[in-house]
This record gives C-alpha cells, sequence and structure tokens, in this order.
C-alpha cells in the first residue's frame, strides 16, 4: 500500500504557500495602513481586499487537499486564481480613476460618520474627512497601493494558478 506524499514536498503546496503568505501580507499590511497609520479606505479599496478576505481560507484548504483530493485542490486555486485576476482588474481601473484615465464610480467620495446629537452636528461637519477614489492617499515609487495592488494580485494569480496547474496534474 501506498502512502500518501507528504503535502509540503508537493510543489503545488509550496506554490500555494507562497501565495497564502503573500495574501496575508499585502491584507495585514493594509490593515496596518488603516487602523495604525490612519490610511482611512475608499470604496474601491475596500472592494479590493473581498479577494484577500476569500483566497486565505480557500488557500488553507487546498493546502490540506493537496494530498489526498490533488484535483479538487487544484480547483480550489484555480478559483483563487481568477479572484486575484478579476482583483489586478479592479486595482488598476481603481489606478486609472487616480491618473484620472478615466471617472470613478459616484460612490467614491465617502464620509465618516456624522454625530447623532444636532449640538455636535457643526463640529462633526468640520471634522469630517472625506475619503475619494480618484486622490491617491499614499505613494511609493510613483505607485498608490491601488497599483500596488495589481502588481501583489497578479503575483498571487501567477502563484495559484502554478498552485492549480501542479495540483490538478497529480495522480
Amino acid at each position: 500500500m501506498l502512502t500518501p506524499e507528504l503535502p509540503e514536498r508537493t510543489a503545488a503546496y509550496r506554490y500555494g504557500g507562497l501565495t497564502l503568505f503573500l495574501a496575508a501580507g499585502v491584507i495585514l499590511t493594509a490593515l496596518g495602513f488603516e487602523h495604525l497609520g490612519g490610511y482611512a479606505p475608499c470604496p474601491l479599496c475596500l472592494l479590493q481586499r473581498y479577494a484577500y478576505y476569500a483566497a486565505i481560507p480557500l488557500l488553507f484548504v487546498a493546502m490540506a487537499l493537496v494530498s489526498e483530493k490533488p484535483r479538487l485542490a487544484g480547483v480550489l486555486f484555480f478559483v483563487v486564481a481568477l479572484a486575484f485576476l478579476a482583483n489586478a482588474g479592479l486595482a488598476a481601473y481603481h489606478a486609472g480613476v487616480e491618473w484620472k484615465f478615466w471617472p470613478g464610480p459616484d460612490t467614491c467620495g465617502t464620509a465618516q460618520t456624522l454625530p447623532t446629537s444636532a449640538a455636535d452636528l457643526l463640529s462633526g461637519l468640520e471634522a469630517t474627512r472625506v475619503v475619494r477614489c480618484d486622490e491617491a492617499a499614499w505613494t511609493f515609487a510613483g505607485l498608490s497601493m491601488a497599483g500596488w495592488n495589481v502588481i501583489a494580485s497578479l503575483l498571487a494569480f501567477t502563484g495559484a494558478i502554478k498552485a492549480a496547474f501542479l495540483a490538478a496534474s497529480r495522480p
């Protein structure tokens, strides 16, 4: 009787792990910018996080299935790859909005919650900060967070699609 190969010894597992590590690092960085750095996300920024929120648990499950059910693991890796490809498109759209290549959605400017009492309403209006999708809050090396997300999403797509084909090709 053959014993199944240890999952960490398969290339699909390693590519899945790298993709998981990248996805976790990107979302933790985004949350760090928000909660520690004070950069409030715009609606398009929040939409781009969904791929990471879905991919992280799917990658865990796919990595757990690599040895026992490699084809199912391959399907899950493929779903993750598609999510990151779509996310790269959304991030490119957002970067284009920031560069004023095209207009953003109507929901592009959102305000923080206003006070509920009438006495604090005026001071609340003065302190309210509108987060716009068409203005980059932070840039590094000429790219905004949306621009860097294009790169990160394409790297995650590459890792997940490689893991998908490697897992699906196992007997």
